[in-house]
C-alpha cells in the first residue's frame, strides 16, 4: 500500500532502522536479510531525499532529518497497532449501538421481555429494534437487514452460526369458564372441540403445532385462524374453543387472563428456539456479548410447571421434522 508515493511497509523498516541505528540489527528485528534491509534503507533515502543514516567512525549516526522522524514514525505505527491490529474492547455499560432482531411475538414475550429488562441495567445504551417474523427471515439476515434471528430450529440456515436457547412443549388452553376445561383433556374431547390456531405471513405458514396435527389420524376442527400467538387468548375467552399453545407462553398468560391449562392427551415434540447471526459478524465483540447474554438468560431456571419431559416416538419426531422443514423449503421456493 502506498500513501503519497510512500510504500507503507517501509515505515516498519524505518522504525527499526531509527531504533537500532544499524542495518544488521534492524534486519534481525525485522526477520529480513541484511541485503533486503539495505534495499529498504535505499528506498527510504530516495523518498525523503536524505541519507538518514551515515557511517561515522565504527558506527552509524542519524541525520537531523532522521532524528526528527523518530517520534512521528513511532506514533503512526502505534496508532495503527492500537486501532487496527488490536481488537477494540466492548463495554456494554457505555455502548450505544442498535441491535435489530427478528422474532415472533411468542419468543418476544417469553424471552426478550426478560432480556430487555436486564439490559436496561447492564447495557442501558444498547437499543433494540424487534421486527416481526416475515416470510423470508433468512433473506433478511443475508441482506443485513437484521443482526439476529430468533426462531424455531427448523427455520435456520446451516450457512451461518447459531445457538440453541431453550426448549418448550405444548399444552391445551381454554377459557376457564369453558365446561370442557373443568375436566381432564382426553383425545376424544380434544378433537370434538373447535380450535384456534395461528398462521403467519403472506404464505400463511402454520405454527408448529398445526403442522404436527396434520400427521395425526384424526383432523381437528379449526374454527379460527389467528394472525399471532398473542391474539389467541382473546379468541378463546368466553367460548368453548380451545388452542394448543407453548407452555411458557400459556403459563405467563394464565397469570393475568381467565384461561385454564390442561395437558395434551398425546405427545407433541418440543420446539427449540434458536438464535442465529450472519457469519460475517462472528467476530463482532459487541454482538457476541449480546448473544451470550441472551443465551445465559434463556438458560436460567424455568418455572416449575414448565418442566414436563416429552418422550416422543423417534418415528413421529422424524415425521414432524420433515413436515416443518418442507414448509420452510416450500416457502423459500414459492417466494424465490
Amino acid at each position: 500500500m502506498r500513501f503519497q508515493k510512500l510504500d507503507m511497509n517501509l515505515l516498519v523498516a524505518l522504525d527499526a532502522l531509527l531504533t537500532e541505528r544499524s542495518v544488521s540489527l534492524a534486519a534481525d528485528r525485522l526477520c529480513l536479510s541484511q541485503s533486503a534491509t539495505s534495499s529498504a534503507l535505499g528506498r527510504l533515502r530516495d523518498y525523503f531525499g536524505d541519507e538518514l543514516m551515515m557511517v561515522r567512525g565504527r558506527q552509524m549516526v542519524l541525520t537531523a532529518r532522521a532524528e526528527g522522524l523518530i517520534e512521528p514514525v513511532r506514533s503512526v505505527l502505534e496508532q495503527v497497532r492500537t486501532t487496527i491490529a488490536v481488537e477494540p474492547q466492548f463495554n456494554p455499560a457505555s455502548s450505544e449501538r442498535q441491535i435489530r432482531l427478528m422474532a415472533s411475538d411468542y419468543s418476544t414475550e417469553v424471552l426478550m421481555s426478560k432480556v430487555l429488562h436486564e439490559f436496561e441495567t447492564d447495557a442501558p445504551g444498547i437499543r433494540f429494534e424487534i421486527q416481526p417474523m416475515n416470510d423470508m427471515p433468512m433473506d433478511s439476515l443475508e441482506r443485513n437487514q437484521i443482526d439476529l434471528l430468533l426462531t424455531i430450529n427448523f427455520a435456520v440456515s446451516p450457512d451461518h452460526p447459531s445457538q440453541i436457547l431453550f426448549e418448550d412443549d405444548h399444552v391445551v388452553v381454554g377459557w376457564d369458564g369453558n365446561p370442557a376445561m373443568q375436566q381432564e383433556m382426553t383425545r376424544n374431547l380434544y378433537f370434538e372441540l373447535g380450535h384456534v390456531t395461528s398462521r403467519f405471513g403472506k404464505q400463511r405458514i402454520p405454527a408448529f403445532e398445526d403442522a404436527f396435527m396434520r400427521l395425526q389420524k384424526q383432523s381437528r376442527r379449526v374454527e379460527v385462524v389467528a394472525p399471532s400467538f398473542m391474539s389467541v387468548p382473546g379468541l378463546i375467552i368466553g367460548t368453548r374453543r380451545i388452542a394448543t399453545m407453548h407452555r411458557r407462553l400459556a403459563t405467563r398468560l394464565a397469570r393475568i387472563l381467565p384461561i385454564a391449562i390442561r395437558e395434551l392427551p398425546f405427545d407433541v415434540p418440543p420446539i427449540r428456539e434458536v438464535l442465529q447471526w450472519h457469519i460475517a459478524n462472528n467476530n463482532d465483540a459487541g454482538l457476541r456479548w449480546v448473544i451470550e447474554r441472551i443465551a445465559a438468560l434463556a438458560h436460567e431456571k424455568e418455572p416449575a410447571d414448565t418442566s414436563k419431559v416429552v418422550a416422543l416416538d423417534p418415528m413421529i419426531r422424524q415425521a414432524v421434522q420433515s413436515e416443518l422443514s418442507g414448509n420452510y423449503r416450500n416457502r423459500s421456493r414459492d417466494l424465490g
